[in-house]
C-alpha cells in the first residue's frame, strides 16, 4: 500500500517495503555519495534562489516561475536521494530534477507563483522553529531506528514494515517542512507522520 499525504499541498508518497539487495544495504552510505555531492553543489544555487525568492515574495507577492520550478526539482531529487539513503527503497535514484512517476518515491509540490503570503514569508525562519526543534529531537530516535533498519536489512534482505513505516513518516514530515522552508508553499506544515 502506498501512503500519501492528503489535505496538505505537499504530497510525499513511498511504495511499500520491498526486498533490497543485502550488499546494497550494507554499502548504501557509499552508494549515495554521488547524489550528496551533486545536491550539495545544487544546494548552494538553491540557497541563492530562495534568498532571491524571499525578497521577491515579500515585495511583490510572487515566486518567479523558473526559480520555483528549479527549487521544486531540487526538492524532488533530494527527497529521492534521502529516501534511498534511508533505506525506503532499493531502487537507485535518478540524477534528475524532473518528476519520476515510476520511481518508488515521489514528491509532489504545486507550482504556485502568484498570490503568495508576504507576511508568512517574511517570518518564515521564526515559523519553522517548532518544526526544527521537534524534528531534531525525533532525529535522535530516527538514528536508532535507521541503524536497526540497516542491520535488519542486511540480515533479512528487506527493511521490516514497522521500521519502514516509521522512517517514511519521518521523511514525509521533513519533506513538508523543507518545502515550507524553501518557500514552495505557504500552508503551515502539520506536525504529523501521515
Amino acid at each position: 500500500m502506498t501512503v500519501e499525504t492528503t489535505g496538505y499541498p505537499v504530497a510525499f508518497e513511498v511504495d511499500d517495503a520491498a526486498p533490497q539487495g543485502r550488499v546494497s544495504i550494507l554499502l548504501r552510505w557509499l552508494l549515495v555519495i554521488p547524489h550528496v555531492i551533486i545536491l550539495s553543489l545544487l544546494g548552494v544555487a538553491v540557497g541563492i534562489v530562495i534568498m532571491l525568492a524571499w525578497f521577491t515574495i515579500v515585495f511583490a507577492g510572487r515566486f518567479p516561475a523558473t526559480l520555483l520550478r528549479f527549487t521544486i526539482g531540487y526538492a524532488r531529487w533530494a527527497a529521492r536521494a534521502n529516501a534511498y539513503g534511508s533505506l525506503l527503497t532499493g531502487a537507485y535514484p535518478p540524477f534528475s530534477l524532473d518528476e519520476e512517476p515510476d520511481y518508488p518515491v515521489r514528491l509532489t509540490i504545486p507550482e504556485r507563483t502568484t498570490g503568495r503570503s508576504r507576511l508568512t514569508t517574511f517570518f518564515r525562519c521564526l515559523l519553522l522553529l517548532p518544526h526544527e526543534i521537534v524534528l531534531s529531537l525525533l532525529g535522535i530516535v530516527v538514528g536508532f531506528v535507521g541503524l536497526a533498519a540497516w542491520l535488519a536489512g542486511i540480515v533479512l534482505g528487506r527493511v521490516p514494515d514497522g521500521l519502514h513505516s516509521f522512517l517514511a513518516g519521518y521523511t514525509r514530515w521533513t519533506e513538508r517542512a523543507s518545502a515550507y522552508a524553501y518557500l514552495l508553499v505557504d500552508d503551515y506544515p502539520p506536525f504529523s507522520f501521515e
